[in-house]
């Protein structure tokens, strides 16, 4: 991406001499005359740098219009490396000049190598600390899952999942956005990782985002960003998920649930790719791919005036559906003896093996909370099985015709029924989340916190 140098100086010798030289190697040149219109212009559009004279007037040498201005640019917080020139007589102004918040100075007559590679210094030192500032805040984020970085590392041993894994192949060497449809718990971030990990952005980072677990208030703030002083808790400058996943792939899961009102914000960043962080009046690029992923029907929640068509479309440049894990029957096997494995080692513990029966046991089993339900079970069977083999009674597998949903066991504890009780209304809304937590009488963000407490997101 080309990088924008602000030059101001009040000689348009120097400037022409100036622009002659960055323009060869590729820089956008934005030049100023005066102190005012150099603040005015780091204000309103995205500077990479600032270079600037320490004098704006002829007849003095004091530097102090410089060096006012250099403090004025720092105290704006905007992490723009200011370069200042001084002739040879004053390099005691030059000095001010860092105490003040330049990174560095060039003497006049400058020598161009000496130039160039003091800005190739600044802007790489910037680059770098807003990378080190990405990821700390990545790091934050709910991003610990340890997903597979190649086909090798995902059990599809079933024809429906190969064939899947084939075209999402030939899709990571394309930009295109996908959109990922099927039922929760069967892997749609497991795979939109996937794709990452093997697409021409791998080296970038992969933003997952929860756009339900999202309060409406503060949904620009988390995915643009904010300035320090755009609202009343921001304190400090916040980098959001777009800027986050520069050059790499922002995931959106559970699509659906991104409140109405802000769906047009996201169109127009897709759109336009650019955005603005809160408090803030530059543009930002949004180089990112995107992935989504939705259990919603959402053709029906467009005809139900809950989901722009013109994002649907935006956003699906093509539809893939992940299939349930009673569809891949082929692979219970393998994955129930890796989840065994991964907690037994997870626990220091002795590792089982599942007998033919109880093997048999588990593909016979539908499977309603699909490949968590699957992680799940073999993580409390490595407990509640004191056996070196487990069979298939030890499962305690509920195949009664309601799958074990029944509220009326006298054993169920308050939590197990709430469990139930939202297993049972989402499914009855096909996977609505807005309608479910409507008819459950909770806010969007309580619904949440109550998936997210029994791991059903």
């Amino acid at each position: 991406m080309t990088k924008k140098i602000l030059i101001a100086d009040d000689d348009i010798n120097i400037i022409a001499s100036l622009k002659f030289v960055l323009a060869d190697e590729g820089f956008d040149i934005l030049a100023v005359t005066t102190p005012e219109a150099a603040l005015a212009s780091v204000k309103n559009q995205a500077v990479d740098l600032v270079l600037l004279d320490m004098n704006f007037q002829h007849d003095t040498t004091s530097g102090a219009e410089g060096i006012s201005l250099v403090s004025a640019i720092t105290s704006l917080e905007l992490n723009i490396p200011i370069i200042v020139m001084t002739g040879w007589a004053t390099i005691d102004i030059a000095v001010e000049a860092m105490q003040a918040g330049a990174k560095d100075f060039i003497q006049k007559p400058w020598k161009n190598e000496r130039m160039l590679s003091a800005i190739a210094n600044q802007l790489a030192i910037v680059q770098s600390d807003k990378k080190a500032q990405r990821l700390s805040q990545q790091n934050q984020l709910l991003t610990s899952q340890s997903h597979p970085s190649n086909r090798q590392g995902i059990i599809a041993q079933s024809p429906v999942m190969q064939k899947l894994l084939s075209t999402l192949d030939d899709l990571a060497q394309s930009e295109m956005s996908i959109l990922l449809t099927g039922d929760n718990g069967t892997g749609k971030s497991m795979l939109a990782s996937y794709v990452h990990q093997v697409s021409n952005r791998a080296k970038h980072s992969f933003v997952p985002v929860n756009m339900g677990a999202i309060p409406e208030s503060l949904f620009e703030s988390e995915m643009f960003g904010h300035v320090k002083g755009a609202f009343t808790d921001a304190k400090e400058s916040r980098v959001g998920r777009f800027e986050m996943a520069e050059q790499g792939t922002l995931f959106l899961d559970e699509l659906a649930n991104i409140p109405f009102a802000q769906q047009a914000k996201l169109l127009r960043v897709l759109e336009e790719q650019k955005f603005e962080a809160v408090g803030s009046s530059k543009s930002l690029q949004a180089n990112v791919r995107i992935i989504s992923a939705t259990n919603s029907d959402l053709l029906a929640d467009i005809k139900n005036s809950q989901f722009r068509e013109d994002l649907y479309y935006r956003l699906n440049t093509i539809e893939l559906r992940v299939p349930s894990l009673n569809e891949r029957i082929e692979d219970i096997p393998a994955l129930a003896e890796h989840f065994l494995l991964q907690f037994s080692t997870k626990y220091h513990r002795t590792l089982p093996q599942l007998t033919d029966e109880a093997v048999l046991a588990l593909q016979q089993y539908q499977w309603p909370g699909n490949i968590r339900e699957l992680s799940h079970l073999m993580e409390r069977v490595l407990f509640t099985c004191k056996k070196a083999c487990i069979d298939a009674d030890d499962l305690m597998l509920k195949v009664s015709e309601d799958n074990g949903e029944s509220l009326d066991d006298p054993s169920l504890s308050l939590e197990a029924i709430e469990r139930k009780v939202l297993i049972k209304r989402l499914a009855f809304f096909q996977g609505n989340a807005t309608e479910t937590a409507k008819s459950l009488g909770l806010s969007r963000s309580g619904y949440y916190r109550r998936l997210s407490k029994y791991e059903l997101v």
